[in-house]
């Protein structure tokens, strides 16, 4: 219980830089055992603990780090698959210095526990020792649709297909993953891990139809009749403009395009617009995780220089600190307090920016160029509204967004929702929830 005060925060080890910016391998090493053990053996066992409530998911976190101090594999493996769809994946992606970690009784005194490291060694060693996560066999004799293989699908079809129901997702691109294979880089989150999931998932009935658009190569109609309830979960990939002259050019890509360009260019898939970033001066505008994802990818590419444009100070930028860190450290330039103001063919024009009490004005008189020949835009992303959705006459907000209420469920009945087409772009553990109630939500119903 005071093991905190012997034992200080260690984090996981990071390649070394010149090697890791050669490739797209993870950056983080994985914990060993006598380290995640005496990592773990730090938690309190908080009566009332921060950490589960941070997390958006409210896995039960204090139990499986103290079975992995105590060296009980097995156990600590099937707590955190009980509350987690994919604890491997999000022991990697989350942001815990803003969550669970952020949360954690030590912070403030002696640092928190290192809850996103531990959590990734419980998964990979336990699936290095033949574990794997436990499923009802038992079938109900139900059937789900499901519209998008993102966070917030795949987590849906878990928790359905614990539940005994079958589950059939239907995917537009070629691999399924959506943004956890298309959107995050594998310096991140290595493709063989989500592979490995979805393989699980598959193994005990998941049915995954790819290529296959919905309004394009099947019907809603059709998804609405055959199946007892449908769940959309499509995403948010439509890139949000800065408003200004030039941002429509030639030169000027969204982020997601740009990452979702560098994957299928690994991937060697065929039929898409490729991004060649290679020798060129590439300038990123935004702050956030993706953003930060862009500049590492670029540098990977072969840029020849990169920088990250962003209009407030580094201390206001919003992205994970380590992410902001881990770009800094491979090569990625920041300029900071600027505002883009015109796209040109090879620069991009700024103006100076100041704050003051969280305000933010432009300087007069100081606007100034940056050589950019190719400009990615990170400044979030908003609902591309799908064709066949216009047709349902199923209730939507002003930004397009799909409307649910607290058990996931859209303005039309067995017609479920959730991730950043319900609430906008967001973090990949809030969209995991959605996915989690949705499912609990359906099978509930299927008990009337």
């Amino acid at each position: 219980m005071l093991e905190f005060t012997k034992i200080q925060r260690d984090d996981q080890n990071k390649r070394g830089v010149m090697n890791r910016i050669k490739d797209f391998d993870e950056v983080y090493e994985i914990f060993d055992e006598l380290k995640s053990a005496k990592q773990a053996s730090r938690c309190m066992q908080c009566g009332d603990p921060y950490c589960h409530t941070g997390c958006p998911l409210h896995n039960i976190i204090p139990a499986w780090l103290k079975q992995t101090a105590q060296n009980d594999l097995e156990l600590a493996f099937d707590i955190s698959n009980e509350t987690s769809p994919f604890p491997e994946i999000l022991g990697r992606i989350c942001p815990q210095d803003v969550l669970c970690e952020g949360a954690c009784s030590l912070n403030d005194t002696h640092k928190a526990i290192t809850i996103g490291s531990i959590e990734t060694y419980i998964s990979e060693t336990g699936f290095n020792s033949g574990l794997k996560p436990k499923y009802n066999k038992t079938k109900i004799g139900k059937k789900v649709a499901i519209v998008g293989s993102g966070p917030a699908g795949l987590s849906c079809a878990t928790f359905l297909l614990r539940a005994g129901i079958d589950v059939t997702i239907y995917e537009r691109a070629s691999k399924p993953g959506g943004l956890l294979t298309y959107g995050i880089p594998g310096f991140k989150l290595d493709k063989k891990v989500i592979n490995r999931r979805i393989k699980l998932l598959q193994e005990i009935g998941l049915q995954i139809k790819l290529e296959c658009e919905i309004g394009e190569n099947i019907s809603i109609d059709s998804l609405q009749k055959d199946f007892d309830a449908v769940f959309l979960s499509i995403g948010a990939t439509k890139g949000n403009y800065a408003n200004i002259p030039g941002e429509k050019n030639s030169n000027v890509y969204a982020s997601m395009e740009f990452l979702i360009s560098a994957q299928k260019t690994l991937y060697k898939e065929k039929n898409f617009k490729t991004i060649d970033v290679n020798n060129k001066n590439i300038v990123v505008v935004g702050g956030g995780d993706t953003a930060m994802d862009c500049l590492r990818v670029a540098i990977r590419q072969g840029a020849n220089s990169i920088k990250c444009l962003y209009r407030r100070s580094e201390k206001s930028m919003p992205g994970s600190k380590k992410e902001i860190a881990n770009a800094k450290e491979e090569g990625a330039e920041f300029v900071f307090n600027v505002a883009p103001i015109e796209i040109l063919k090879n620069s991009i024009k700024l103006q100076k920016t100041k704050e003051f009490d969280k305000k933010l004005t432009t300087i007069k008189n100081s606007e100034f160029e940056i050589k950019a020949d190719i400009v990615i835009l990170a400044l979030g992303f908003s609902q591309a509204l799908p064709k066949f959705l216009t047709g349902m006459n199923i209730k939507l907000d002003k930004w397009h967004g799909v409307i649910v209420d607290e058990n996931q469920q859209t303005s039309i009945k067995n017609i479920y929702a959730g991730g950043d087409m319900t609430r906008g772009a967001h973090l990949a553990v809030t969209a995991t929830n959605d996915g989690k109630i949705a499912a609990k939500s359906i099978a509930k119903s299927f008990e009337n």
